[in-house]
This record gives C-alpha cells, structure tokens and sequence, in this order.
C-alpha cells in the first residue's frame, strides 16, 4: 500500500522541519512564470497566491484534486498540505491509491494536520516562506473567517519573496474578496469514455471511464477577463489537462477555451463573484 507521509505540525515540529529540509533537496526548479492562457498544459503562475473553490460541498474531492494536478503540471513540487484535523476526522484523509492515479508520488508529498484555524493560517504563512518547496496546498471548510484580506495579502507576499505558489482550496464557503490573482470554481465532471482494448466486454459499450474530468470556471484574474469556463480531463501521463468536447477560442477572451456543449451538459456552479 501506498502510504502518504503525515505529520502532525503542534505535536512533532522538529520532524516536520527535518523533513521539509530532505524535501527542499529533491525540489524542482521553479520555472518561468506562463502565460495566463496555458494553464491547462502548464499549470498556474508560480509564486503567487490563487483559490480554489469546490462548487458543492460533493466536489470537495473534485477540487483538491485540481489543485494537485495543477501543481503537477507546473512542476511545483514538493507540496505541504495543511488541513484541519477535525476536518479530517469528519471527512477522511486523502486516499493514497487516488493519489497515486493522479500521479502524486508519497516523496512528493507532506500532509499536515494542525488543531484549528489560527495554526492552520500561522503553518501556511511559515511554508510560504520556504523556497524548498513547490506548493503550499492550504485546504479550509466552511466561512474561514481567518482567510481574510489580511491573511491573503500575506500568504501572498510570503509567495512572491521565496517563489513557493500557494493553493487555497475552499470547500464549503462562499467566495470573498481576498490577494489571490486567480480564483477558480471546480466542480466533478463526467469522465469521456476510452475503449477497453484489455476486455472489450467490460463497461456498457465495451468502454470503461475515462480520466479524472473537472468543470472549471475562472471567477477572478488579477489584470485579466474571467467568466470562461473549460471542462476538462486531467492526463497524467503527460501531466496536462485536455478539453473535452474541444471548441475554437472565444474571441478577446484571452483564453484558449473548450465551451461546446459544457456549459450545456453541466449546471452553473452555484457560487457568486466577488472581489
């Protein structure tokens, strides 16, 4: 079984810190930034601050996993992800086996479990700083007061000083204003189907589900349009997200931009615009 490495940040700082340094050691390079319209081959913008947003409390699942895809797609790797333990406790931890289908290997990985709401922002702003790693992943439920203007702004400088992006994934909260240059609303999408060259009895149609596929909306980009919206499915094998039902650009969006019947197929996700 593959097993992902855990670390309870109160309870054991000086592995934590240990492993962090083994991390930075085996990090990637970070790149050249990418143009905003690339996203879906190379991942977001490093060393900058951007939200994700699950679009139902069901999609929770659907949008920590395109926040690691995206890591993978950047390079941004190692990653720190620091969640709430009660969370974890009411919604499970992170299943390795998904992982791994993702293409996250466990050496890629620390998740951190921290009390409560203050540590989880104080553990995010020290990783920030770290330029060892990759990604900081910060994954909060609910209204999140913490994650306010404020906060924002900070994990965002933290990001630009030492070259570390930072995900904060939001599950269960309404979009508010905050620093991050993107924000995003990810909801699950039904899979395209592959043919089953192994049994072609297997699946109706001889098919068997395709990749991971997500329903992507772009709330917000700092300097730049938003309102686009993909549906795409995520290849790890060649570590990029590929549209579904593929359509030409929409004029002056700036975006390269899969609508076709997405937009049609699947329910707006129910969140608002602000900031």
């Amino acid at each position: 079984m593959i097993e992902s490495p855990v670390l309870l940040a109160e309870t054991a700082p000086a592995a934590l810190v240990a492993r962090l340094r083994r991390l930075a050691g085996a990090g990637i390079a970070a790149g050249d930034a990418r143009a905003a319209d690339a996203w879906r081959t190379a991942g977001l913008v490093r060393a900058q601050l951007h939200e994700v947003y699950a679009a139902t409390l069901d999609d929770a699942a659907a949008a920590t996993g395109f926040a690691l895809a995206l890591a993978l797609a950047a390079g941004a790797l190692p990653v720190l992800w620091v969640r709430i333990e009660r969370e974890e406790r009411g919604g499970g931890r992170p299943y390795a086996a998904g992982l791994a289908e993702l293409g996250v290997s466990p050496d890629q990985l620390v998740l951190v479990l921290v009390p409560d709401e203050p540590a989880l922002l104080r553990v995010a702003a020290d990783a920030a700083r770290c330029p060892g790693l990759g990604l900081v992943l910060v994954e909060s439920r609910g209204r999140a007061p913490g994650l306010d203007l404020t906060a924002t702004r900070r994990l965002m400088l933290a990001a630009e000083a030492s070259g570390v992006t930072v995900l904060s994934v939001r599950i269960g909260a309404e979009p508010v204003a905050s620093a991050a240059a993107t924000r995003w609303c990810v909801a699950a999408a039904t899979s395209g189907a592959i043919p089953d060259v192994l049994d072609a009895g297997a699946g109706a149609g001889g098919a068997v589900p395709g990749l991971p596929a997500f329903d992507v909306e772009c709330l917000r980009r700092r300097g730049g349009p938003a309102g686009t919206r993909w549906r795409v499915e995520w290849n790890r094998e060649t570590r990029c997200f590929e549209p579904l039902d593929p359509a030409p650009a929409l004029a002056g969006a700036g975006l390269s931009v899969a609508a076709g019947g997405a937009v049609a197929r699947n329910a707006p996700a129910p969140v608002r615009r602000t900031g």
